[in-house]
């Protein structure tokens, strides 16, 4: 037989990415503690990249395994949801009016934990619940919202007040990344509610 061994199979490269993403959280982590808000930037942006990377690469390559759909969106909430958990526990992050709040990171982690629960009891059922554009668009914008926030904080660091364009840039992508987590969510919720209301579509 010419089947290539389950074990590289299940360790290809974008699996291999995914890992190398949950290694790079712990690191972007570490150094958001210890202040090095201008590395978190450019930790987090790799970690985006690898994201869209091995996505990539699974569907062009054929690559999608079973252990590639649960631990890449694991890892995608591992960083983005620890991101911003951490970020609004950073007070210059939440004592400006447009700040993080907590509320809103509570918002942003109920609903990552709402869908990965509505695709786990639908897709159980034999019914498709794959990502939509609209999710897609929510997790640029989570992602532009956390580098926006770590440029504000490494700028606030190195001057008294950063200028206003990065003021206003890291309100837009954190308000509209909060909008759009509210609305994916609404669009998610609904869909599992006519799937649910349809015997047919779910065995």
């Amino acid at each position: 037989m010419n089947a290539e061994p389950p074990r590289l199979v299940i360790f290809n490269l974008p699996n291999q990415l995914t890992v190398l993403r949950l290694i790079l959280a712990v690191v972007l982590f570490v150094f958001i503690a210890n202040r090095f808000y201008a590395t978190s930037a450019v930790l987090f942006s790799i970690a985006a990249a690898t994201d869209w990377l091995d996505g990539y690469l699974a569907r062009k390559y054929g690559m999608v395994t079973t252990l590639g759909r649960i631990l890449d969106p694991f890892a995608d909430k591992v960083v983005v949801c620890g991101s911003f958990i951490m970020l609004c526990a950073i007070p210059a992050m939440n004592e400006p009016a447009w700040g993080l709040r907590a509320w809103m990171v509570v918002i942003i982690v109920g609903r990552e934990l709402l869908v990965t629960a509505l695709r786990s009891f639908i897709e159980e059922r034999g019914g498709d619940f794959s990502a939509k554009w609209s999710g897609k668009w929510k997790m640029g914008l989570q992602c532009g919202a956390a580098i926006a926030a770590f440029v504000y904080l490494a700028w606030s660091a190195a001057a008294e007040s950063p200028p206003l364009w990065v003021v206003y840039t890291t309100a837009a992508f954190i308000w509209s990344a909060l909008l759009m987590t509210i609305y994916t969510g609404y669009v998610y919720v609904t869909a599992a509610m006519e799937m649910v209301r349809r015997p047919t579509s779910i065995s």
